[in-house]
């Protein structure tokens, strides 16, 4: 068929035509700003899911949803090797700017200037973008001790009283959680605290990994009634069906009941996966009915798009070492498994691997349901690593 008309859109935080499954998720999101933004009592958010499920296409749904709320918003993405003060800064600089403008916010967003500015010394962050812009002189003894933990929360509640002030609440928004370091962590924690204590409104919508309750919990005791973590995970039966349906039937196109119910078992419902092999279906089917066999005829692109373009960056990141964990995790089969079991498989003891697993955790490569227990984060990376090194176990020359 015509790809021009190809209505499905796989790929890293895209919006898929059909956003199924996720209202309660989008309702609940929505409520929570509106009550902010209505000065009432309310948790922040951070959704929790491995790769694939999403979580970035409801980050961005829920920033639209604020910005129609009257909400000055800022978006970004935790990354390995860039601290939170580096990418919170040019976020909050404009965030200032803006409430500036507000007659009645005027000083206080000044202060809040003034309060970015002895930050970033204080923790000695230079960053380009906006050395050009805080041209005024930092306030003595206001978030810059160079310790996180005790300024972001004085920072962030500045910011807070000059929204306040302006009539104009702020959503923060947070992606890839995980790659935090636990002071920032911390830090962010804390500073929902002194938000809420003051009533100030301020929310903070974050995503992450599963660990992300683990590293919250670890941070600081009171996490958990701070936030809420909606579990974002595969689509139920019906509405894994309507995400593939819905875009087909809106360009006069059906997909036979077959090809449905194969998609659903090749991809495990999973958001991203659907979205692909309904997307490599549509390009591989000649007449406006697609059938079990294009949806066969469309596996082979379908992996192959996914090994290049979805696991093979995650792979890439990966030591040699690493990658010989995660295949002996993969030959263990799908689900959760025992530390123990997967030292067994290297033949070695699980303390000389408990390292390489910390990195694969670090990295967002693995992570521990439970006590004891390792997982993949990424849906199907079990077949994938099989792909990559078919022969176990691995010889020296394949490391």
């Amino acid at each position: 068929m015509d790809p021009v008309r190809n209505p499905y859109a796989p790929g890293a935080g895209t919006p898929p035509p059909e956003l199924a499954g996720r209202a309660d998720i989008i309702v609940s999101g929505k409520t929570a700003l509106q009550r902010t933004a209505a000065g009432k009592p309310t948790q922040s958010q951070i959704l929790v899911g491995l790769r694939g499920v999403g979580k970035t296409v409801l980050l961005n749904k829920l920033n639209d949803d604020a910005e129609t709320l009257n909400y000055k918003t800022a978006f970004i993405e935790a990354r390995e090797g860039a601290s939170l003060p580096e990418l919170l800064a040019p976020s909050l600089r404009s965030i200032l700017y803006t409430l500036s403008m507000v007659e009645n916010a005027r000083e206080k967003a000044r202060r809040g200037l003034m309060g970015l500015k002895g930050f970033l010394n204080g923790l000695r962050v230079t960053i380009s973008e906006v050395e050009f812009g805080i041209s005024i002189d930092s306030e003595a003894g206001l978030a810059d001790s160079g310790n996180i933990e005790a300024d972001l929360p004085v920072l962030i509640a500045t910011i807070g009283e000059a929204a306040k002030a302006a009539g104009r609440p702020v959503a923060l928004f947070v992606d890839e959680m995980q790659y935090l370091a636990s002071s920032e962590f911390s830090a962010l924690i804390m500073s929902i605290h002194r938000i809420n204590q003051k009533q100030l409104p301020f929310m903070l919508i974050g995503a992450g990994l599963p660990q992300i309750r683990a590293l919250a919990g670890n941070s600081k005791s009171y996490s958990e009634r701070l936030f809420r973590f909606p579990e974002i995970g595969a689509l139920g039966t019906e509405e894994a069906i309507q995400a593939i349906e819905k875009p087909a039937i809106a360009e006069g196109v059906t997909f036979d009941r077959r090809a449905i119910e194969k998609i659903l078992h090749i991809t495990e419902r999973y958001p991203y996966f659907l979205q692909q092999w309904a997307y490599e279906s549509w390009n591989v089917a000649d007449g406006n009915a697609i059938s079990l066999a294009d949806v066969e005829k469309a596996s082979g692109p379908a992996i192959d798009e996914l090994d290049q373009s979805f696991f093979k960056v995650r792979f890439d990141r990966c030591t040699p070492a690493e990658r010989k964990y995660m295949r002996a995790l993969a030959e263990l089969g799908r689900g959760k498994h025992r530390s123990g079991d997967i030292a067994e498989k290297l033949g070695v003891k699980v303390t000389s691997v408990a390292p390489t697993r910390n990195s694969l955790i670090r990295k967002g490569m693995i992570y521990s349901p439970s006590h004891g227990d390792t997982a993949f984060t990424v849906p199907l990376f079990d077949e994938y690593m099989k792909r990559a090194l078919p022969d176990f176990p691995i010889a020296a020359d394949d490391e």
